[in-house]
């Protein structure tokens, strides 16, 4: 996704709904993970009518990591608030997340699409929701921060107001600080009324009560 294309991703992991096929849920990994662990995950929720599609971001240099080499959706400098933002890399990202949902949109439409993730995964997940041109289901943010907050006007979003938004963190979080969560939150508020903000007390990870949580909303929200 970095280098704008969803065809320059990694492997891609694809969990089959128990039953029909009636939505789909594009996820995306946070830094320096992949795929195949979040697939696991929704493989174990047993979704009846949602295909989970996670993708694996491509293999970049990051900066916060000295340069090193590792699978990113975007650069990240700093964990500061307020550290300069790889805006150029966060829209190509977000680019490359459109490409999927357009493909997706052969066999659903994108109103019966979610999309999501976790921490850098989720940033995209956000930022694509708010800024894409056509109507989704629904969106979750896991451990996550709105990129380019700065530069984001939630009165500007056209698109996707009232969208349905589930949001997790977890209270001991050291790298993505809940702080970040809450200012996330009150800036989503400005966008939905459907904003759902739970906390855990974890670190920068999942849990099992949050993927029950994430299971609910999705369910929740399936269409018949």
């Amino acid at each position: 996704m970095g280098g704008g294309s969803s065809k320059e991703m990694a492997d891609t992991f694809v969990v089959k709904p128990q039953s029909q096929h009636k939505s789909t849920l594009i996820f995306l990994h946070g830094l320096g993970d992949t795929g195949q662990g979040w697939s696991m995950s929704f493989e174990q929720l047993k979704l009846q009518n949602i295909k989970c599609i996670c993708p694996t971001a491509p293999i970049q240099p990051v900066t916060l990591n000295a340069g090193f080499r590792m699978p990113s959706w975007f650069d990240i400098a700093s964990l500061s608030p307020d550290a300069d933002e790889d805006a150029e890399g966060i829209k190509k990202a977000s680019d490359a997340l459109k490409e999927l949902i357009a493909s997706e949109e052969k066999l659903v439409s994108s109103e019966n699409i979610y999309v999501g993730g976790f921490s850098q995964g989720g940033a995209v997940a956000l930022y694509t929701a708010f800024t894409i041109d056509k109507p989704l289901a629904g969106v979750i943010g896991l451990s996550t921060w709105m990129p380019l907050h700065k530069q984001f006007d939630p009165q500007a979003v056209k698109m996707n107001r009232d969208i349905p938004v589930f949001q997790a963190h977890g209270t001991l979080d050291p790298l993505v600080p809940k702080l970040w969560g809450d200012i996330t939150g009150e800036l989503l508020k400005k966008i939905t009324v459907k904003h759902t903000y739970k906390t855990y007390p974890i670190m920068h990870s999942s849990c099992q009560e949050e993927m029950d949580d994430v299971k609910s909303f999705l369910e929740s929200l399936a269409k018949d």
